[in-house]
Order: structure tokens, then C-alpha cells, then sequence
């Protein structure tokens, strides 16, 4: 595709340097440039744009983003700024801007910047979903991988999977990944990321799903600030329509702050014994200091069997609770798909297992959670 530019940067080392870079990219026009956004809107149309780059580190520019994207219906209006605030992310994907971009930028980032949000786009009304388990050995994992790929096939949105499990994430080991950037890099480097640039230390899994590996080594969980880490999931939430984040188990300082972060929250229990309830009902406990822990709190048991609605309610009888999702046992099914590369509701489509995931998909997909602390 080729492009004809406008670009409006208010700074005039800037406008130059950018111009020069825009110029030299192949495919890419640079039709006008301006440093006074008004003038762009009143004389830019008659340059028939299909592609315009506007610079908001100057407020009074984006407060006229809507109407750039108004006036200039049949371009794309990717924003400009020296770094990236999340506190920006949905009012500008609200006013119809396509993408964000960090500048000074070269000609590669400008490339794939237009391919990543070609693809996707800048998302709002974004829902980030943590899994955590009151104790291990859990099987969130495996629902976490399977369910979502049934969100990303379901809606067709970019769907973001997140391995904060820091010591004991495997989610690598599960999609058979060698990953060369992880959460480590991504938390490292987050000062310096736009969501374009984000978005390449996520390894591709399938259409439209996407995964950020842990930490290579157990002790390289100290590496990863946890403040930069909530950073790393604002970004994400502006390229991710569903954000899942595999944690920890146990009330860890990682753990806390992302469920504080996230809309909704799922404990997560394996059926193994007798006292599963238990430790749910005393996580439960602790996210009660939540005002509003019921709109963002819910359970899941796997392995579950009978795995029916009568269980189900049996189940949130005893919790206590009836927010409470149900998955089967079918370890044979999960084991062979995962032996062979295969996430098992693609293995085996019409299993009970795919069946309660996509019901999960379909329950997550139904209710917009977007109730938050703060």
C-alpha cells in the first residue's frame, strides 16, 4: 500500500527530522507537513491524505483529534508523542486515532507500526483478566492457553496472553516457544515502548493471539519491578481486546497488584480432594476488602466431575459463592493435545472440555466488566 502523508509536529528540529524519515521510506509521501494543527485541518484535505501523523505532546492538538478524524474520513490518524501515557490510551482510541507512536521514529517503526494497527488497531473499553490460585497446581494454564484462543476465534479481536507466573511460568513450555524477549525485557525496557513496540516482545501463537513468556530462570523473578510491570499491562490493554495474565499462586506482591489492576479476577481450583473449598473460601476472604469484589471477583474449579450445572451449583453452595465456573476432567484429552502442539479445543473441538471453555469464553464475552479500584 502506498501512503500520502500529512504530518503536523509543532517543534521544528522535529518536523525536519520526521519529514526527512518519511521521505525516505519507501511507499510513504510526505503530501504536506505543518507545525499549526489548525492549518492542517483547513487546508490539508486538498492534499487527499490517506495517512495522517499528528504530533499531541501539544494539547491543543489533541483536543482537535476528533476532529482530524472527522474531517479526514478515508485516512488513518496515527498520533505522535515523546512518550507513551497510558492515562491518553482510551481517549485517543475513542476520538477514532488508529495507532500511537513514539517519536523520533525510523522508517522500520514506521512500517510496522502501520502493519500492527492495520491489524488491530488501538483497542479501548480493553478487559484485563487475571488467573490466580490460592494454592498450585491449579490447571489455569491449560484453561488460560485454551480459553484464549476460544475468545480469539469468537470475536476475532487481538487477544494478549501474559506469563507473570515469574519463577514457575510455562507457558513457553506449553506453546513449545524459545522466546528471546520476555516479561523481563518487556518491564525492563517499558520507559522506552510505544504499544507497536510492545506488541513484538508478544510471540505469536495463532490469529490473533499472542503470548508474553516469563522469566527464563526462577531467579531472574527478582528482576521485575512491579510498578513497571502494572505499566506493562496498561500498554497492553491499548493493543489487546482481552488481556489474560497467568499469576503465582499464593497472595505474592506480583499477584496483588495485578489483580489490583485487572477488571476481573478468577480463583482458580483444581478438584483433587477435600479442601479446594477451603482455600477458596478463604481467598474469597481477602478480596472481600474490595468494595466491589462481587462485580470483579469469580471462581473456576477444574477437573470437575460430574462436570454439569447441578455440580456447578453444588459447588457454589459449598463456597458460598455464585460466581463459579465449572471445567472437566479430561487430562488424556489436555495431555495429548499439548504432546502435540495443540491447544486441545482445536484438537478436539466437540470434547466436553471445549465445550465448558467456549461457555466460559461466552460468559466473558457477555458481561463488559470494567468496574475498577480508584
Amino acid at each position: 500500500m502506498e501512503y500520502r502523508v500529512i504530518l503536523v509536529e509543532s517543534n521544528r528540529l522535529m518536523l525536519e527530522r520526521l519529514s526527512s524519515v518519511i521521505r525516505n521510506t519507501k511507499d510513504f509521501e510526505l503530501v504536506s507537513r505543518y507545525q499549526q494543527a489548525g492549518d492542517a485541518l483547513g487546508q490539508g484535505l486538498v492534499f487527499k491524505p490517506n495517512l495522517i501523523l499528528l504530533d499531541i505532546d501539544d494539547e491543543e492538538n489533541l483536543s482537535m483529534l476528533e476532529d482530524f478524524t472527522k474531517s479526514f474520513s478515508d485516512a488513518d490518524v496515527i498520533c505522535l508523542s515523546a512518550k507513551w501515557a497510558p492515562s491518553d490510551s482510551e481517549s485517543i482510541a475513542r476520538a477514532g486515532a488508529k495507532g500511537f507512536l513514539i517519536k523520533p521514529f525510523t522508517s522500520e517503526e514506521l512500517i510496522e507500526a502501520l502493519r500492527t494497527f492495520n491489524k488491530s488497531g488501538l483497542s479501548y473499553g480493553s478487559d484485563v483478566i487475571s488467573f490466580f490460585s490460592p494454592k498450585g497446581k491449579s490447571g489455569k494454564t491449560t484453561l488460560i492457553a485454551n480459553l484464549g484462543m476460544a475468545l480469539a476465534q469468537k470475536t476475532g479481536q487481538q487477544v494478549g496472553v501474559i506469563d507473570a507466573d515469574l519463577q514457575f511460568g510455562d507457558m513457553s513450555v506449553f506453546f513449545n516457544l524459545a522466546p528471546k524477549t520476555t516479561i523481563m525485557e518487556a518491564v525492563r525496557d517499558i520507559n522506552f515502548l510505544s504499544p507497536v513496540t510492545l506488541n513484538s516482545y508478544f510471540l505469536p501463537i495463532a490469529e490473533n493471539l499472542r503470548v508474553l513468556c516469563g522469566t527464563r530462570r526462577p531467579e531472574y523473578a527478582e528482576m521485575v519491578d512491579i510498578k513497571a510491570f502494572t505499566e506493562v499491562i496498561d500498554m497492553a490493554r491499548s493493543m489487546y481486546r482481552y488481556v489474560l495474565i497467568d499469576l503465582p499462586s499464593g497472595f505474592v506482591p506480583i499477584s496483588i497488584a495485578t489483580a489490583e489492576a485487572s477488571d476481573i479476577t478468577y480463583l482458580a481450583a483444581m478438584i483433587n480432594g477435600t479442601f479446594e473449598i477451603h482455600h477458596m473460601q478463604r481467598a474469597l476472604e481477602i478480596f472481600k476488602a474490595w468494595p466491589d469484589y462481587e462485580n470483579r471477583v469469580r471462581t473456576v474449579f477444574t477437573r470437575v466431575e460430574p462436570c454439569n450445572n447441578d455440580e456447578r451449583e453444588k459447588l457454589a453452595q459449598s463456597l458460598g459463592y455464585n460466581k463459579v465456573s465449572v471445567i472437566p476432567n479430561e487430562y488424556m484429552l489436555v495431555s495429548s493435545a499439548a504432546n502435540n502442539g495443540q491447544m486441545a479445543i482445536l484438537e478436539q473441538p466437540s470434547s466436553k472440555f471445549a465445550n465448558f471453555v467456549n461457555q466460559l469464553a461466552d460468559e466473558i464475552i457477555g458481561s463488559r466488566a470494567h468496574v475498577r479500584l480508584g
